[in-house]
């Protein structure tokens, strides 16, 4: 049954892939008045670039080389450009069926369509180009947050919160260690990873043996991670001990008490519910706790707050939206959850929902900063 549901989810994600590269297609050729052999050129390009974020998909899962991995990058980053492209030619379209009743546009011209092509693939270009670079630059913000409960050790703790690494093809030694460095610079009390730590498929993390790196993360109060639904994406069963391979310290579906007295809670990733490992209620995980002293839940996907603020949680820390990561995907995102990005208190519980460390698919980022969180806690009575 779940292979049906997977099927005809794929075959509607393919339509519509196919679909838009189609039309873009086809207003290509209408924009660029091409000899016949250069229109064999545009036509063999355009459907190579198109076809590539598919193929590349598929090669990182039979056969992650370096490779398979330029095909996927190369595909990502025209998923982007196809993005921008639709959004520019839709808006033309409708200047253009505007005109056919209005007549308010002169006759064009086959280089005034040029022209108008040139402009528009040089500015996507150019969105593309800045968003890459917007990706790259990793944003530190500090939350000062005051909790009214007492700790067995110091009343100040620094924590400091990641989500969405999305170690692999993409995202690979160089981001991972930068990671490394932000913590060393910052020297946090405690470090929460908030799933998402791989992109779906192990095959590339482990041929770069990523995540190697955060095994050199020392903290006082140490290093607790997640899932995401991208761990389950990639399959469970061969994520998961990895993860425990390289010593991360994965809470599922688990509480456990600091050394400070700090009550950690680590929830299980949603898409569980399909699978094997079914996520527990979290009344059910915050069963015998002490409501004396902080608690702090790691949930990855920011839905259903009210269920937190209901149990007076301290602080529930989120990601996996990426707070839409191309304008104007952040519109959907704003609908889809209650809160996208940022911070929101409701009741006594302070709530936090990341823009995520890394991207997933393109590494661009349109409207908003990849980020790492420090909270700085202060508890007094």
């Amino acid at each position: 049954m779940r292979s049906i549901s997977f099927l005809i989810f794929f075959s509607i994600i393919m339509l519509i892939y196919s679909s838009a590269n189609y039309y873009l297609y086809v207003r290509g050729l209408q924009a660029f008045s091409l000899t016949q052999s250069y229109r064999r050129w545009y036509i063999i390009i355009f459907w190579t670039i198109a076809a590539s974020f598919i193929a590349g998909s598929f090669l990182e899962r039979l056969a992650s080389s370096a490779f398979s991995e330029w095909v996927y990058r190369i595909g990502s980053f025209w998923i982007a450009a196809m993005l921008y492209l639709g959004i520019a030619v839709v808006l033309i379209d409708i200047v253009r069926m505007l005109n056919y009743f209005f007549h308010f546009l002169p006759q064009f011209s086959e280089i005034m369509k040029f022209r108008l092509g040139l402009i528009v693939v040089s500015t996507v270009s150019l969105i593309v180009i800045g968003g890459h670079i917007n990706a790259l630059w990793i944003n530190v913000r500090e939350i000062p947050l005051t909790i009214q409960k007492k700790v067995t050790g110091s009343p100040e703790v620094k924590i400091l919160m990641a989500s969405d690494l999305h170690l692999g093809a993409l995202i690979g030694e160089r981001r991972e260690k930068k990671l490394l460095d932000i913590i060393r610079e910052q020297k946090p009390d405690l470090v929460l990873l908030c799933g998402d730590l791989v992109d779906g498929e192990i095959a590339p993390v482990l041929r770069k043996n990523l995540g190697r790196h955060i095994q050199e993360i020392k903290t006082p109060l140490g290093v607790y991670a997640i899932l995401g639904n991208h761990e389950y994406i990639g399959g469970i069963d061969k994520t998961l001990p990895y993860l425990k391979s390289i010593n991360i310290k994965v809470l599922i579906d688990e509480t456990i008490t600091l050394a400070d007295g700090i009550q950690l809670v680590g929830r299980n990733d949603r898409s569980s519910e399909r699978g094997a490992l079914a996520r527990k209620p979290l009344t059910e995980l915050l069963s015998g706790i002490d409501q004396t002293k902080p608690v702090i839940v790691m949930n990855h996907q920011p839905f259903n707050l009210q269920e937190a603020a209901d149990a007076n949680v301290d602080l529930h820390l989120s990601g996996h939206t990426h707070h839409g990561q191309l304008w104007p995907i952040n519109y959907i995102t704003k609908a889809m959850f209650e809160l996208s990005w940022g911070y929101l208190k409701k009741g006594n519980t302070n709530f936090y929902v990341s823009s995520g460390y890394g991207s997933w698919g393109p590494s661009v980022r349109v409207g908003n900063r990849p980020e790492v969180v420090v909270f700085k806690l202060k508890f007094e009575e």
